[in-house]
C-alpha cells in the first residue's frame, strides 16, 4: 500500500487465497452459534468495542490518513463514528410483537440472526463504513467477515486487531486481498447475508454472485447528488457550507453534493463564492498542518477525475477555479468548479467522485427538479432557500432516498438511509440496519382452552 500524498510504501497486507478463505467462513459459522444466543452479552462486547476503538483512537487515524489521504482531523472523526456506532448498536435489540387478529390464538414474531455476514467496504470511508456493516450485523448476533478495498486495508486489519482484543474468536474476522476476493466471499455457499458499498457496476456484480446461495443483499452504491439553490438565497451565506458538502474528503463521498443548480440569476454570483473558496483552500498531504483537502485515494481514480473535467473543458465548459492537477507527488488535484457545463456532459451525467463541481444555471424550479431526477441515481439532494416550507415542497419532488434542506450529507445514526434507482437495494441506519440482519421467526400458541 502507498501513501497518496506521497507514493511512499505504507505497508502491506496477506493476500487470501480461496482455501482460506473456506476456513474463515467456517470459523465464523462456528462463532455464530454462540454469538448469538446471549443479547446481554453481545451488547456488552459492543461496549467493549466502542471503549478499544477510542483507546487505539490516534494511531488509527494517522494510518487511516496515510493509507487513504484524508486530513488527520477528518480521520479522527471516522475513527469517533467508528466508536460511536459500535455504541448505538450495542443499545438495539430487536423487539418481540404480539399479533392480535381476533382468533384465540397467541401469535407472536420474534427475531433471529441470519448466520456470518460479508461486509464489503470500499476506500473512501474505510473504517466508518466497516462499522456501519459490522456493527448493525453484531448486535442483531451475526458474526462477520470484513473485507476492505485493496487500496486501503491496513487502518482496517488494525482494526480488526484491536477488537480481537474484546470479541469472541471468529466473530469478527478481516480478510485482505486482491480479486476476486470479493467475488469469492460474496458468491460464499457459508454466507447469508452480503453488505456491500462501491459502485454499481460492481454492485450489480456482487448481486449476481450471491444470487445462487439466495444470500440476503444490502448494496449502497453510487449518487450524483443534486444541490437545488432556490431564488430566494443568501449567497454568501451558503456558499461555504455548500462548498464543503461538495469536496469534503476530496469530494470522495457517495453522498457529496456532485451538481448544482442556480437560478439563472444568481448563476454568476454562486459560481465565483463556490471558487473563491476553491482558491483558497489548503490543499496538501493529510498528515501536514493546516492541510483541509487531500490527495485523490489512488491513480484510477485520479484519472477518472482528469478524464472527465477534461472531456467536459473539451465541450465547452469553463473552468471558474481548477481544472488541472497539481504537480508534485501524489495524487492531488486543484478543486475545481466548472462553468458552462453542457448538461449532458459525463461530469454532470455520471459520478465524478472527486474534487469537481459542476454549477448549472436553471429558468424555473420544475426545470432544475427534472434535471436533478434526470439520472439513474438516487441516493441523497439537497434544497437552499429562504423560505422553508417552499424548500421542502421543491425537496418532496426529488428522487432519492435523503433529502436535506440548507445542508448536505448529515445523517444521525438512529436514521434509516437507502437509496433508490441504481443508487442501492435494502436500508442500513437505525433500527432499519439491525432488523436487516434479523429474520421474523412466528410462534403461535393456542389460547385458553385449546390443548
Amino acid at each position: 500500500m502507498v501513501d497518496p500524498a506521497t507514493g511512499d510504501v505504507v505497508g502491506e497486507a496477506p493476500d487470501l487465497g480461496p482455501d482460506a478463505l473456506d476456513g474463515v467462513v467456517a470459523r465464523a459459522t462456528e462463532a455464530w452459534r454462540g454469538w448469538r444466543a446471549d443479547s446481554a452479552a453481545r451488547s456488552a462486547a459492543l461496549l467493549r468495542a466502542a471503549d478499544a476503538v477510542e483507546a487505539a483512537g490516534d494511531g488509527l487515524a494517522r494510518l487511516l490518513t496515510r493509507e487513504q489521504g484524508k486530513p488527520l482531523a477528518e480521520s479522527a472523526a471516522e475513527v469517533a463514528r467508528t466508536a460511536a456506532r459500535l455504541r448505538y448498536f450495542a443499545g438495539l435489540a430487536p423487539r418481540t410483537r404480539r399479533v392480535d387478529d381476533g382468533r384465540p390464538v397467541r401469535s407472536e414474531v420474534r427475531w433471529r440472526a441470519l448466520g456470518p455476514v460479508a461486509a464489503i467496504v470500499p476506500w473512501n470511508f474505510p473504517l466508518q463504513l466497516a462499522a456501519a456493516k459490522f456493527a448493525p450485523a453484531l448486535a442483531a448476533g451475526n458474526t462477520v467477515v470484513l473485507k476492505p478495498s485493496p487500496y486501503t486495508p491496513l487502518a482496517t486489519l488494525e482494526l480488526g486487531r484491536v477488537l480481537a482484543d474484546v470479541l469472541p474468536e471468529g466473530v469478527l474476522t478481516v480478510v485482505t486481498g486482491r480479486e476476486p476476493l470479493g467475488a469469492r466471499l460474496a458468491a460464499h455457499p457459508g454466507i447469508r447475508h452480503v453488505t456491500f458499498t462501491g459502485s454499481v457496476p460492481t454492485g450489480r456484480a456482487v448481486a449476481a454472485a450471491a444470487g445462487p446461495s439466495l444470500a440476503r443483499i444490502t448494496l449502497e452504491l453510487g449518487g450524483n447528488d443534486a444541490a437545488v439553490l432556490l431564488d430566494d438565497i443568501d449567497v454568501e451565506r451558503i456558499a461555504e457550507r455548500l462548498f464543503w458538502a461538495a469536496f469534503r474528503n476530496c469530494g470522495q463521498v457517495c453522498m457529496a453534493v456532485k451538481r448544482v443548480y442556480a437560478p439563472a440569476g444568481l448563476h454568476a454570483r454562486v459560481v465565483d463564492a463556490l471558487a473563491q473558496y476553491a482558491k483558497s483552500v489548503v490543499v496538501g498531504p493529510g498528515l501536514a498542518p493546516g492541510t483541509l483537502i487531500g490527495p485523490l485515494n489512488n491513480g484510477p481514480q485520479l484519472a477518472r477525475v482528469e478524464s472527465v473535467t477534461e472531456r467536459a473543458l473539451a465541450e465547452g465548459a469553463r473552468a471558474a477555479a481548477g481544472g488541472h492537477r497539481l504537480d508534485g507527488p501524489g495524487h492531488f488535484y486543484a478543486p475545481t468548479v466548472l462553468t458552462d457545463v453542457p448538461p449532458g456532459s459525463a461530469v454532470v451525467t455520471e459520478e465524478q467522485f472527486g474534487p469537481v463541481l459542476p454549477v448549472l444555471p436553471y429558468r424555473s424550479v420544475d426545470e432544475a427538479v427534472e434535471a436533478a431526477n434526470g439520472t439513474g441515481f438516487g441516493l441523497g439532494g439537497s434544497v437552499w432557500g429562504t423560505d422553508l416550507d417552499r424548500a421542502e415542497e421543491v425537496a418532496d419532488r426529488l428522487e432519492c432516498g435523503t433529502v436535506w434542506i440548507n445542508h448536505h450529507a448529515e445523517l444521525s445514526l438512529a436514521q434509516p438511509f437507502a437509496g433508490i434507482k441504481d443508487s442501492g437495494v435494502g436500508v442500513a441506519g437505525g433500527p432499519w440496519g439491525l432488523y436487516g440482519n434479523l429474520r421474523p421467526f412466528v410462534v403461535h400458541r393456542p389460547g385458553e382452552g385449546w390443548a
